[in-house]
């Protein structure tokens, strides 16, 4: 039986898609089957794309620190990305709700789709400028990641979903996580955007114990937060 990894993230989250890449990376070096199973997780349940502020101005502002500044975060992410494979143009995403965004990978998960609709939403946002708020829009990244359009179209037009979604965010409150990425590998918890080396070592050494429940947090990484990234 594969081990399983589970991961708390948010499709507006940069650290999210750096960990999605790393995790893969470790993986890959691991050699061994693992199953990886996302989770919702909403930093921002109140974020609207009617904003007419730019990417830097909207960190800015939610920090209170110079634009100057938030620009300077926002090259340096871009260079970590740049790493890791990973393309940001801040300068096209687009504010919005990502709830349905997660309802969507919750039918993936249905459908054995979860990690391929993940990885089209983290592009369609951070590289596209896609608004994932826009059903029209969302639906089509969808369709692209393999979803079936109907399905999607109902889903969208239902709160299907919505409960998946409530129940992963609870479970979430519950492990004591207040910033995403999160990975539950085994009866470890490890916090943030952790080097793909480090995650290697804890997949190594839940496999050889296999004991899947959580335990413990072993270290804190790059992350966003609850009050914004």
């Amino acid at each position: 039986m594969a081990l399983t990894v589970h991961v708390w993230s948010d499709v507006a989250c940069p650290w999210c898609f750096v960990g999605k890449r790393r995790l893969e990376t470790a993986v890959e070096r691991f050699g061994e089957a693992v199953d990886v199973e996302w989770h919702s997780f909403e930093l921002d349940p109140s974020r609207g794309s009617k904003n007419d502020l730019g990417y830097a101005e909207r960190l800015a502002k939610k920090y209170g620190f110079p634009l100057s500044r938030a620009q300077g975060m926002l090259v340096q992410m871009t260079q970590t990305g740049q790493k890791d494979g990973i393309v940001f143009d801040f300068g096209k995403a687009v504010p919005a709700s990502t709830f349905d965004a997660h309802r969507l990978i919750q039918l993936a998960g249905d459908r054995s789709l979860q990690n391929q609709l993940e990885e089209r939403l983290f592009k369609a946002y951070f590289s596209e400028g896609v608004d994932l708020g826009d059903h029209a829009q969302l639906t089509r990244v969808a369709v692209e990641a393999g979803l079936d359009a109907d399905e999607v179209a109902a889903v969208l037009a239902s709160d299907q979903y919505a409960d998946e979604v409530a129940a992963d965010k609870a479970a979430a409150r519950e492990l004591g996580v207040s910033g995403v990425p999160f990975f539950v590998i085994g009866r470890y918890g490890v916090s943030g955007a952790q080097p793909t080396e480090y995650l290697l070592q804890v997949l190594d050494r839940a496999n050889a114990e296999y004991v899947p429940e959580p335990e413990a947090s072993l270290a804190e990484g790059a992350q966003c937060g609850l009050d914004g990234c």
